[in-house]
């Protein structure tokens, strides 16, 4: 095998070993409130960003759109967030953040990126610059060559 191979192999796996790891600092602090991380993705995302049309929401939180119903319902459930029709076209749905998810999240957030930033210590603020300027050029490469 190819020394370049074999470089793209360890990357392959330190990325994988890394992201593993980083998520199991936040899913364990997740699971604490009662949701995983597909809920806990699509509230932070309404929380941050406002309410959003349903068929968009997958494609920010990397969930497919079939699960995006699934897990609103259960967010719902909890009184979290709610759907609501578009007042320009009935046919859009939006999703939006109740004054409880403001509330949950207001209080939860930062304590979550904390635990986020605790397991990412292992490096100095200059190597976190540089490792997530060249994560975004790889992840951009990895998507254009995927098109």
């Amino acid at each position: 095998m190819s020394n370049h191979n074999e470089d793209s192999l360890d990357l392959f796996i330190a990325l994988n070993r890394a992201s593993q790891w980083i998520n199991a600092h936040a899913d364990r602090d997740i699971k604490q409130y009662g949701m995983n991380r597909t809920e806990f993705g699509v509230l932070e995302l309404l929380y941050h960003k406002g309410p959003q049309p349903l068929q968009q929401i997958g494609g920010k939180v990397l969930m497919s759109s079939g699960n995006i119903t699934y897990v609103m319902d259960k967010l719902e459930e909890k009184n979290l967030v709610k759907r609501r029709a578009s007042l320009e076209d009935r046919r859009l749905i939006f999703a939006e953040i109740t004054d409880a998810g403001k509330n949950l999240m207001e209080e939860v957030f930062p304590k979550h990126a904390e635990v986020i930033a605790r397991s990412v210590n292992g490096l100095t603020a200059e190597e976190k610059k540089i490792a997530s300027k060249l994560l975004k050029k790889l992840g951009k490469y990895a998507e254009e060559g995927f098109k």
